[in-house]
């Protein structure tokens, strides 16, 4: 438009004299020079499309096809003197085709129908005569083949597999004996034609392939032709012609299909994602602190228990590669912690499914300690000895620890075992706790203080809880449809003072950011938060919003400990075993005026009532002797909380769903809370 102005102007200055001055002619010649250049460059302007979703088009190929098996009557009506055995055969493939696969995805579906091609011949010579036999077949379908598609680089190479559902049209077979060499002037047999009898009217049966898009269309059609070669495997699930005899075919397939369908125009879509609105929120936590916490002696249950019908070790365990075993500390756990553990007690049980990783440590520590597993299985001693075997291979190869002080052996039961003879009730409980590898010693370097014999516990493991902001506390920034309408965002943050920080630029729709690192040491502040987002056609978009940030403290942590002891399935036998460890190793570290809370545990086995006096009873027992333990020493000045929760589960320190949560929660904790200063 500019060019077509400065023309008629110039033509007309140019032109008043009533005639063409040479400084006229020139600047018209410019003039329209710069209007061809602007029409040019219009017209040089490319739209570009985007690659279609849908595509449609035809596939075609060779079938190459086996036959295997055997076939001797071909029909009711006909049967020739000779079995057919291998065939093989070249046959057409044809159909239409449907694909979808949208262009920033690596799945797609996939859909041809058409015609399907069996043929086939087979040689066979009769020994009788020694004539050559020779039979054919134009044996032919009506496929349906829906696929699921996948490439897996993101590249134009793509895998495919699927069912096939075959529908009979031809079943036609011929068949000659021919002459025998000796008497070639002897005449061949009339040849015979017929249809197979017992044919099977359908097929299920499926296929695997692969392929490979090569576009014949640039990105400035909006129709794209793409040429894809692909070759696919059929092999004989489920492809017997017959109801009778042993026939069966396995075919593979190569071919081309020529595909087309229609981009949307890339700038339009642009257009479209620059209207789109975008919705920006800040999430600031309260972050009040949370409940106190206290370092924690947790003891360590000398028991692997193993899933029914596997004698490895179930991958709730952590395992170590022998690069990671150099790293490993009992006191550092949190980076070898399992997957999937519920919120329930993580710090706890992450130590207990290091359970064989602190065993490997501490027999590299003390070269001179030995074990012995004993495995126990219901399947009987010799599955019991491989889940026993299974552990020690793990100790020898991955902490190189000399085998020769490892000892294994298989049983029926465990020594102290959960099922009890003639017990009826939740067998299936008790049996997936009887399933495991118990870890035997009489080396006080691997044992809890105190113990000794094949049932004491391992030494347990102290835990103090660290401190780190969770994910949970981060201030978080959520930009809703940014992915789609803005190729970055920035923010900008400032406080009260109007000093600001920035952070970014991003891509993805939430960000999460530290507390700290806007607050600095600030407890709290007001913040106002801009949003500076750029859309993919580079106009800058803004938002603005006021929020209070409140910085993460860590929870109160108190002086005091905590301790558990563990008791058997419906025994009390561990206060006998704990009794020492009671008196002489938590007594001494009770401080005067402290209180002391004690609370009984069960797991969900057997009646709630009953569980319920159970666990009041094993805290009480543990009152008596840490009280006795204090009068001994003339002591008086410590107050007791008891109380007894049975099978709650609320309460209850883990979940019920393994073995070991289980184990875990036949327990007694011991709280030792210091006088407040």
């Amino acid at each position: 438009m500019i060019s077509k102005n400065i023309y008629k102007e110039t033509l007309c200055i140019s032109l008043s004299p009533n005639k063409l001055t040479v400084k006229g002619a020139a600047i018209i010649a410019l003039s329209w020079l710069s209007l061809q250049t602007t029409v040019q460059a219009q017209e040089a302007q490319v739209i570009k499309y985007a690659k279609p979703s849908w595509y449609f088009g035809v596939a075609g190929g060779a079938n190459a096809n086996f036959y295997r098996g055997s076939t001797n009557q071909l029909n009711a009506a006909f049967t020739p003197p000779a079995t057919f055995h291998d065939g093989d055969g070249i046959g057409l493939f044809v159909a239409p085709l449907l694909e979808y696969r949208p262009a920033t995805s690596r799945w797609g579906v996939m859909l041809q129908a058409g015609y399907d091609s069996r043929k086939g011949s087979f040689d066979q010579v009769l020994t009788a005569c020694d004539c050559p036999a020779d039979l054919s077949t134009d044996l032919s379908y009506i496929t349906v083949e829906p696929s699921v598609r996948f490439a897996p680089f993101k590249s134009n190479f793509y895998l495919y597999g699927g069912p096939r559902l075959a529908f009979n049209m031809d079943k036609s077979f011929t068949y000659q004996l021919g002459i025998n060499p000796a008497f070639p002037d002897q005449a061949p047999s009339a040849a015979v034609t017929g249809e197979f009898s017992e044919i099977e009217e359908t097929i299920l049966s499926m296929q695997i392939g692969a392929g490979y898009d090569i576009p014949l269309s640039s990105d400035s059609n909006k129709t794209q032709f793409v040429l894809s070669p692909f070759v696919s495997f059929q092999p004989y699930f489920g492809q017997n012609p017959r109801a009778t005899e042993t026939w069966n075919i396995t075919t593979i397939r190569a071919g081309v299909a020529l595909k087309f369908g229609q981009g949307q125009n890339i700038q339009q879509a642009t257009d479209m994602v620059q209207d789109r609105e975008v919705n920006f929120t800040v999430n600031s936590p309260s972050n009040v602190p949370g409940e106190s916490r206290m370092t924690e002696i947790f003891p360590l249950r000398n028991y692997v228990f193993f899933n029914e019908g596997s004698s490895e070790i179930p991958n709730r365990y952590v395992l170590l590669t022998k690069a990671q075993v150099k790293d490993f500390k009992e006191d550092q756990l949190e980076t070898f912690a399992p997957t999937n553990l519920s919120d329930r007690s993580k710090r706890q049980m992450t130590v207990y499914y290091n359970v064989l990783n602190i065993l490997g440590d501490r027999m590299q520590k003390n070269p001179s300690a030995t074990i012995t597993l004993v495995g126990s299985s219901n399947n009987g001693n010799t599955d019991g000895l491989t889940m026993a075997e299974s552990v020690k291979t793990y100790l020898v190869n991955v902490f190189a620890i000399n085998e020769a002080r490892i000892t294994t052996k298989g049983q029926n039961k465990p020594n102290i075992p959960s099922e009890q003879p003639g017990g009826t009730q939740e067998l299936v409980l008790l049996r997936e706790g009887d399933r495991r590898v118990s870890i035997e010693s009489n080396s006080p370097d691997l044992l809890m203080e105190f113990q000794s014999g094949p049932n004491a516990p391992l030494k347990p493991v102290q835990i103090v809880p660290s401190q780190v902001a969770p994910v949970e506390s981060y201030v978080t920034f959520n930009n809703k449809g940014a992915g789609e309408a803005l190729s970055s965002w920035s923010l900008q943050i400032a406080d009260e003072q109007g000093k600001v920080q920035s952070f970014g630029p991003y891509t993805e729709e939430e960000v999460k950011i530290p507390g700290n690192l806007i607050l600095g040491s600030r407890p709290e502040g007001d913040y106002k938060v801009k949003m500076i987002g750029q859309t993919k056609s580079g106009k800058i978009v803004e938002k603005e919003t006021p929020v209070h940030m409140v910085l993460w403290t860590p929870a109160k942590m108190d002086e005091g400990m905590r301790y558990s002891i563990i008791y058997e399935f419906n025994s009390s036998t561990a206060i006998t075993m704990y009794e020492k460890y009671l008196t002489e190793v938590v007594a001494p570290k009770i401080p005067s005026g402290a209180t002391v809370v004690i609370k009984g545990h069960t797991d969900i086995i057997g009646e709630e009532i009953y569980n319920q006096g159970l666990s009041l009873s094993r805290a009480n027992d543990v009152k008596r002797i840490i009280e006795s333990s204090l009068a001994k020493t003339g002591r008086n000045d410590v107050k007791f909380e008891v109380s007894g929760y049975g099978e709650n589960e609320n309460n209850a320190p883990f979940d019920n769903k393994t073995p070991e949560e289980r184990f875990y929660n036949r327990t007694v904790i011991i709280d030792i809370i210091p006088a407040a200063k």
